[in-house]
C-alpha cells in the first residue's frame, strides 16, 4: 500500500538528463529521443474517459483504460477496466507487417500537450517513411482517431487493417461486419467492423467499432471485410504508391460498455458512424478547439522555458485525466495504468482537486459529483461500522463501497478521507458561491460528514474528544490515536458544516460545535504539534504535522510554521537530497522565501523520472507512472505558493508573494468563476 509521505519527495516533471527533450523556447511538446523498448515507460493520450497508453512498438498500445468503469476480480476488489483497443491497426509494406520494432528504424515519438496528441514517426527499410498521430477526441469521450501518412521512398504496396482488439482476459469475443452508407449524393459505402466481449468477470459487456476515413469518400469502395487466422474480423484496404507519393488515411474507433449504455453494441456503432460522417478535418478541428478552451486556463512562467514545460506536463495530465459535466473522479495514476486498481483516494480531494478548482471549477464540480452520487453508500458504510452520518471509503470505485484490498489496514482505519471530502465541498462553495449547489449537493455532503465525526469521536472529557484506532496520513503507524492531520481535518470539516448551515439559514446540529471545540491538537511543552498520542520526539517534526500549515491552514503564524519546518528533515535540501517536498516548496514560497522554494523544486524530481517522456513515478524505486497526485501537489506549489492565490470566504484572492530570481514573471490565466488573470513579477 502506498505511503503518502513519499508524495512529498516528488517534484516537477523531469527529463533534465535528456537534452533532446528540452528545445529552448518549446514549452508544449516532449520528444522521446531514440527509443529503447527495454527501458520504456509510456505516456498517455486521454480525453478524461479513454486513456491510450503509448508503446515502443509501431501502431501498438500499452493498453486502453476507461475512466469510471470497473470490473470485479474474483474474490478481490474492483479494478479499472481495460477496454477494446480502438487505436489498433496493422500496416504491411510489400507484404511485410511493419508493426514489429525490429522492422523499423529512426522511430521517434512526440507528445503535444497543447492539443493532446502523440505522434510516432519511423522509417521502413529505405522503402517508406510513416507518421501516425493518436487523438482521444475531447469532444467525443468514447472515440479515438488515428491519423496516418505514408510517404513512399520507392514504389511500394501497402495494406492497412483496422479492427477492435479485445483487452486481456476478456471472453466471448464476437465480431460483426457492418456496411453503412454516408450522407453524400450519391451515398458512398462506409464499411465498419464491430466487436463485443465480456469483461474478465463476466459482469460487463464491452463493445467497439471501427471505420476507415479517406480524403476522398469514393475510396471507401476499396475497403474489404477480412477474417484473420484467429477468427478476428477486420476491415482492410490496399494501395500502390509510386516513389515520392504521400498517402493519407485515418481510422476512427469507439468503445463503450454496459455500465454506460444498455445497448453498448448499437451505441458503439452509432458513435463511430456519427464521427465518420463528421469527417476527419471537422473532428480534429473540434478536438483542438476543446483543448484550446482547456488551456485558456494556463500557467505561464516567463524566463524559464524548461520549468514552464514541466508545469504544462503536469497540468496536461490533470486535464487529460478529467472531464466536466459528469460524475467521474480520478485515481492517483489517472488513466496511465491500473496502479491502485484505478481507485479514488484522498489524493483527489486534497492534492488534485484544489488545482482544478482554480483552473476549471466545472471539472472540480464533476469530481464532487462523483462523491455526491455515492453518498448513500457512504451512509451505509457508516452504519455497518457503527457510526452515524456518511463515512467515505478509503478506496472507492464504482459503487462507493469500501474497496481497499484486505492486505491493508487503511481500509479499516484511515478515516481522514471523510474530512477531506467535506473540506473540498466547502472549498468549492467558497470559490463559486453557488448557493444552489451548496443546498442541493454540498450541504448533504457536509451534513453527513459532520455527523460522522460527531459519532466517531471518543468522549473522554472536556478537551478530550479523542479520535483513536486510526491509520494516519503518513500510513506508517497503525492503530494510533489523535493523529494531528486527522484531528485537524475533522475540526475543519465540522467548521465547514457550521459555516454552510449559516449560509443556508439552517439550524445546525448543536453537537457539531461542541465536538469541534473538544477535538485536541496535541502539542509538546515546547509548542510543537505532536504527530499522535504515541509520538515522543519533540525535536523532529514529521511531514504530516506540517500539513497543518498547508493545506489545512490550522497553523497560521509564520514564525510557528518556520519552527515546525526547521524541525522537519524533509524541509532541508541538504539532509534530503532529491526530496523537494511539495508542501515545503509551497510554504517556503508563501513565507517569502522563493529561492529556497525553487531550490527544493529543482532537486526533488530527478530520481522519479522515467524515460523516454519523463513521466513521474510515485517513488525513486517504483515503476508505476504517471503519478497524478504528485502533479497536483506540485501544481499547488506553483498556484498557491509562488502564485500567492488563496481560497477565502470571498472567493479566490491573491496575497503578495515573490518569485525566485530565475523567473521574470508568473501568470495564472482564466482563474476561477470570475476568469481572472493573476500575475506575479
Amino acid at each position: 500500500m502506498k505511503k503518502f509521505f513519499l508524495i512529498l519527495s516528488l517534484a516537477l516533471f523531469v527529463l533534465v538528463d535528456n537534452p533532446a527533450l528540452f528545445a529552448a523556447g518549446n514549452v508544449w511538446t516532449i520528444e522521446s529521443g531514440p527509443i529503447d523498448p527495454t527501458h520504456y515507460f509510456g505516456d498517455t493520450v486521454a480525453n478524461g474517459m479513454l486513456g491510450l497508453i503509448s508503446s515502443p512498438h509501431p501502431f501498438q498500445t500499452g493498453g486502453v483504460l476507461m475512466q469510471g468503469v470497473f470490473d470485479r476480480r474474483p474474490g478481490d476488489v474492483d479494478v479499472i477496466l481495460q477496454t477494446f483497443n480502438v487505436a489498433h491497426m496493422s500496416l504491411a509494406i510489400d507484404g511485410v507487417d511493419v508493426t514489429q520494432a525490429q522492422q523499423v528504424t529512426r522511430m521517434l515519438q512526440t507528445l503535444d500537450m497543447r492539443h493532446a496528441t502523440l505522434t510516432t514517426t519511423f522509417d521502413y527499410q529505405g522503402k517508406a517513411s510513416v507518421r501516425y498521430t493518436w487523438y482521444a477526441l475531447r469532444q467525443l469521450p468514447h472515440t479515438v482517431l488515428v491519423d496516418v501518412t505514408v510517404t513512399a521512398q520507392r514504389p511500394i504496396d501497402i495494406k492497412a487493417a483496422v479492427a477492435p482488439d479485445a483487452p486481456p482476459g476478456s471472453t466471448h469475443v464476437e465480431y460483426i461486419d457492418r456496411d453503412f452508407q454516408d450522407a453524400g449524393t450519391p451515398p458512398v459505402p462506409l464499411p465498419m467492423v464491430a466487436a463485443t466481449a465480456r469483461s474478465p468477470s463476466g459482469r460487463l459487456i464491452l463493445a467497439a467499432s471501427h471505420a476507415i476515413l479517406f480524403d476522398h469518400n469514393s475510396e471507401n469502395s476499396q475497403v474489404r471485410h477480412e477474417v484473420g487466422e484467429q477468427g478476428a474480423h477486420a476491415i482492410t484496404f490496399t494501395k500502390h504508391l509510386e516513389a515520392g507519393v504521400t498517402y493519407h488515411f485515418a481510422a476512427i474507433g469507439s468503445t463503450i460498455t454496459s455500465a454506460q449504455d444498455e445497448n453498448p453494441r448499437n451505441e458503439a456503432d452509432r458513435l463511430t458512424l456519427r464521427a465518420a460522417l463528421a469527417g476527419h478535418d471537422s473532428l480534429i478541428a473540434q478536438h483542438n478547439r476543446a483543448w484550446d478552451d482547456l488551456w485558456s486556463s494556463d500557467i505561464v512562467i516567463e524566463g524559464d522555458d524548461e520549468m514552464e514545460r514541466d508545469v504544462h506536463a503536469m497540468l496536461y495530465h490533470l486535464y487529460a485525466f478529467t472531464r466536466a459535466d459528469g460524475a467521474v473522479s480520478l485515481s492517483p495514476m489517472g488513466l496511465s495504468g491500473t496502479g491502485y486498481n484505478g481507485h479514488v483516494f484522498w489524493d483527489t480531494e486534497t492534492w488534485m482537486f484544489p488545482v482544478l478548482l482554480a483552473m476549471h471549477p466545472e471539472i472540480a464540480a464533476s469530481l464532487l459529483e462523483y462523491r455526491y452520487e455515492r453518498l448513500g453508500a457512504a451512509r451505509q458504510n457508516a452504519i455497518v461500522n457503527g457510526y452515524r452520518g456518511a463515512m467515505f471509503p478509503w478506496e472507492s470505485s464504482a459503487s462507493g463501497n469500501e474497496d481497499t484490498p484486505m492486505c491493508c489496514l487503511t481500509g479499516v482505519m484511515e478515516h481522514h478521507v471523510t474530512a477531506d471530502v467535506g473540506i473540498a465541498a466547502w472549498q468549492y462553495y467558497q470559490v463559486t458561491h453557488d448557493k444552489t449547489w451548496l443546498e442541493q449537493r454540498g450541504w448533504p455532503i457536509l451534513q453527513g460528514t459532520a455527523d460522522f465525526w460527531a459519532s466517531r469521536v471518543e468522549r473522554n472529557g472536556s478537551g478530550h474528544y479523542d479520535i483513536g484506532g486510526i491509520v494516519g496520513a503518513a500510513e506508517g503507524e497503525k492503530n494510533i490515536s489523535n493523529e494531528a492531520y486527522t484531528n485537524a481535518a475533522a475540526r475543519l470539516n465540522l467548521e465547514a458544516a457550521l459555516a454552510a448551515a449559516k449560509v443556508l439559514g439552517i439550524v445546525p446540529n448543536p453537537d457539531w460545535a461542541n465536538v469541534r471545540n473538544n477535538i485536541p491538537i496535541l502539542r509538546f511543552p515546547n509548542g510543537i504539534v505532536r504527530a499522535n498520542s504515541a509520538y515522543d520526539d519533540a525535536n523532529v517534526v514529521v511531514p504530516e504535522v506540517v500539513f497543518l500549515a498547508y493545506p489545512l491552514h490550522v497553523l497560521t503564524d509564520p514564525e510557528e510554521i518556520k519552527r515546525h519546518m526547521a524541525l522537519s528533515p524533509a524541509s532541508r535540501e541538504s539532509e534530503q537530497p532529491g526530496e523537494g517536498g511539495s508542501i515545503f516548496i509551497t510554504l517556503n514560497a508563501r513565507l517569502g522565501m522563493p529561492d529556497q522554494a525553487y531550490a527544493l523544486f529543482k532537486t526533488g524530481y530527478r530520481a522519479t523520472e522515467r524515460p523516454p517522456f519523463g513521466v513521474l513515478a510515485e517513488t525513486t524505486t517504483s515503476d508505476n507512472p504517471y503519478f497524478a497526485t504528485a502533479a497536483g501537489a506540485l501544481l499547488q506549489a506553483v498556484i498557491y505558493g509562488f502564485g500567492g492565490l488563496e481560497i477565502t470566504p470571498a472567493g479566490i484572492m491573491q496575497v503578495p508573494t515573490r518569485l525566485p530570481r530565475q523567473w521574470k514573471s508568473l501568470t495564472l490565466t482564466n482563474i476561477g468563476v470570475a476568469h481572472k488573470t493573476y500575475t506575479v513579477h
